[in-house]
């Protein structure tokens, strides 16, 4: 794990947990997995501090455990995991563009508890959308339950692991921890629930004292609440099923791109036909039949069976073979090549060239530019294209001086972005004998990309935090007046009356709040953006590494 993504894991769990469950994080990250008495050792901290925060861990999957033989359990941050905290707010976009509000709060509700059961779930998403409502209406639990088994059905929700039931008749002592698991055919089961009911609002302050004596005197009485008919029965946001979503809107932004709409639609129809039958490491989706995506293409697209068949043999016979054919029985069957389609890498034996690399995508080339210029970009494009060549080479292909094309190669050598293979003509390897091959290093450009985009988004953390720091008191000054305009609301007070409480706050200090917000919108915005980079070269490595 290198030192980005240790600074960056660790301002990530600071600002959504805090400060002791950071040290615990930061220290599993630093050394690896450590039992409970190594850990709190480590840290300095309370030993029930340092359960409650492994609990906080285990609960969001940013933690495992794992019993050892001799009967210890050891405990393993998941580095990846947490790193994933930085694309919460696009899987919360990505749910809501596809099943609305219910669906927007339902992925947030499981993002910030870590699991839920639907139950309550439900009940959560069904009163916050009742606050947001006219007075007199309310939201029903039924709708906001379709919207739980549509995300299911579509697999961006699953059930988490669950403790395997013990036999009565069985004496063997519990293990030191539980060993979770569940079958794959149960993972998107949504149990049958009658969940009758409608959201509610909030109740006064008063109200909710009262009821807080209330459950305290029950509790006290020896009464138990009712419950739940799915306690028991957990679930989480399946993050690998979102990313195949981002993975094959790229797929279909780069065949329009390329082709056109229809071509694009024709593609979007066949990802979305095998989008849950398809394992998220395939390279393939299921093979379909033309006629099979004929019956599934949209109603707005009125194109024939002849133009469809028209369309898959352009977009099989393409270059890039975004499409693949197998057999002409029937017409023959398609498959989507997936990590060809995403990363413009997966080269097969048999295609008519070799395909571009990630590097020639429009989204990395301005890094290029902004750092080293547009020679430096000419280079660099160059080298892809021809894979191997000598300074000379490089300086007539490019057309460009001697001078400045040796400062340039030697400045992205410095960089990792190229490299210098030597290639020997004797076994001496004389320098005047040898010849000094330029050539691209892929993998090792990636790394080095995915290594600054990490440092980027810690940066940009920091920078927020620091504004925020910077103008707290002014912020906390703001959040005063607020409240209290919200409570002279509530009792009706007069315009004059609220007027007054809004100059409480100056004009310069109004434009100073201003600027702040202005400032971290920016700055939210540029760790989307250095997101999506970050996705799209985590993929390009991934997919490969495990490329045959």
């Amino acid at each position: 794990m290198t030192q980005a993504e240790l600074r960056l894991c660790s301002l990530l769990l600071q600002e959504h947990f805090g400060e002791i469950v950071e040290k615990v994080g930061n220290s599993l990250l630093r050394t690896g997995p450590r039992p409970l008495r190594l850990l709190a050792g480590d840290t300095g901290l309370l030993p029930d501090q340092v359960k409650k925060a492994l609990c906080v861990l285990i609960q969001h999957n940013l933690v495992r455990y794992e019993v050892q033989p001799r009967g210890s359990v050891e405990y393993e941050a998941r580095s990846e995991r947490i790193l994933r905290i930085l694309r919460y707010p696009r899987y919360i976009y990505t749910a809501k563009t596809l099943y609305g509000d219910p669906g927007e709060l339902l992925v947030e509700e499981l993002l910030l508890h870590g699991h839920l059961s639907m139950s309550c779930a439900v009940a959560r998403v069904a009163d916050r959308l009742t606050e947001t409502m006219e007075d007199g209406k309310t939201m029903d639990y039924s709708e906001v339950s379709s919207t739980f088994v549509r995300l299911a059905d579509t697999h961006f929700i699953q059930r988490c692991p669950m403790v395997p039931e013990i036999p009565r008749g069985a004496k063997a002592p519990p293990p030191p921890a539980p060993a979770l698991a569940i079958a794959e055919k149960d993972m998107y089961v949504v149990p049958r629930l009658s969940l009758a009911g409608k959201g509610k609002r909030r109740h006064s302050c008063d109200e909710e004292e009262e009821g807080e004596h209330k459950a305290k005197r029950q509790k006290q009485e020896g009464g138990t609440s009712e419950t739940p008919p799915d306690d028991g029965i957990y679930w989480q946001v399946n993050l690998e099923r979102f990313h195949q979503h981002f993975r094959d809107q790229a797929l279909v932004s780069a065949v329009a791109s390329r082709m056109d709409q229809t071509s694009s639609e024709v593609v979007r129809t066949m990802l979305r036909m095998s989008e849950v039958t398809t394992a998220s490491g395939a390279s393939h989706t299921q093979p379909l039949s033309s006629n099979e995506i004929f019956r599934s293409l949209p109603a707005g697209y009125n194109i024939g069976k002849q133009v469809l068949d028209q369309y898959l043999a352009l977009l099989a016979d393409d270059p890039l073979e975004f499409v693949g054919k197998s057999g002409d029985s029937g017409g023959g069957t398609y498959t989507v090549s997936i990590l060809w389609g995403e990363l413009g890498v997966t080269w097969r034996p048999g295609a008519s060239r070799a395909p571009p690399s990630p590097f020639q995508r429009p989204s990395l080339i301005p890094l290029l530019l902004h750092r080293f210029g547009s020679r430096c970009a000419r280079i660099f494009r160059l080298l892809l294209r021809k894979k191997h060549l000598e300074q000379k080479q490089v300086e007539d292909f490019a057309m460009i001086p001697a001078k400045e094309a040796k400062d340039m190669l030697y400045r992205m050598l410095s960089e990792n972005l190229v490299s210098l293979q030597e290639i020997p003509k004797t076994p001496d390897h004389a320098p005047s004998r040898t010849f000094y091959l330029y050539t691209v290093n892929v993998m090792a450009a990636a790394r080095m990309l995915l290594h600054r985009c990490y440092k980027s988004v810690a940066n940009l953390m920091e920078r927020r935090q620091h504004e925020m720091r910077e103008n707290k008191r002014l912020l906390e000054k703001s959040q005063r007046v607020e409240a209290i305009l919200a409570s002279m609301q509530a009792t009706g007070a007069e315009a004059a009356q609220l007027h007054e409480v809004e100059e409480m706050i100056t004009g310069p200090e109004r434009q100073q709040l201003e600027t702040l917000k202005r400032n971290v919108n920016k700055i939210d915005a540029s760790e989307n953006q250095v997101d999506e980079t970050i996705f799209v070269l985590e993929s390009f490595i991934e997919s490969t590494m495990k490329r045959p």
